[in-house]
């Protein structure tokens, strides 16, 4: 029996300078269908399987009040604490969409050691962005 204290991953919220404009470009880079926007685009939702993905302002009362202000890169060699990370069949068609959509290229797909293919991409608020494979047992030889 499962406990009451088990928890669901039920949230990612990434918070941006323009949630509508956001998630248009989630939407549009990466594929995703909107779930919601609300109508005073404070907060909006992307299908994304269980796990929502979640937008919303960089400043409002439950940040900056409650838990303190969000804290963005000064430039573009720096970036942000958290990095989204989206799995494709093929990572390749993905990168091209995004970039062809507004996402940023940082470093095109290629094979790494672990058994899984990876690009990277930054949103239009500089969220580092991972198009990954699923990963697959190394091959042995």
């Amino acid at each position: 029996m499962a406990s009451n204290l088990t928890p669901a991953f039920a949230y990612t919220v990434l918070y941006v300078k323009d949630v509508t404009r956001s998630v248009a470009f989630y939407a549009k880079a990466f594929g995703y269908s909107v779930r919601r926007l609300d109508e005073s685009h404070r907060w909006g939702e992307l299908e994304s399987g269980q796990t929502t993905i979640a937008f919303t302002p960089l400043h409002q009362h439950e940040t900056d009040d409650l838990t303190g202000s969000v804290q963005t890169p000064k430039s573009g060699s720096e970036r942000q604490p958290v990095e989204v990370c989206f799995a494709y069949q093929d990572v390749d068609a993905a990168y091209k969409r995004a970039v062809e959509n507004g996402a940023e290229a940082v470093s095109e797909p290629e094979d790494k050691e672990w058994g899984q293919k990876v690009g990277y991409v930054r949103d239009i608020d500089g969220i580092v962005v991972r198009l990954g494979s699923y990963v697959q047992a190394p091959k042995k030889g």
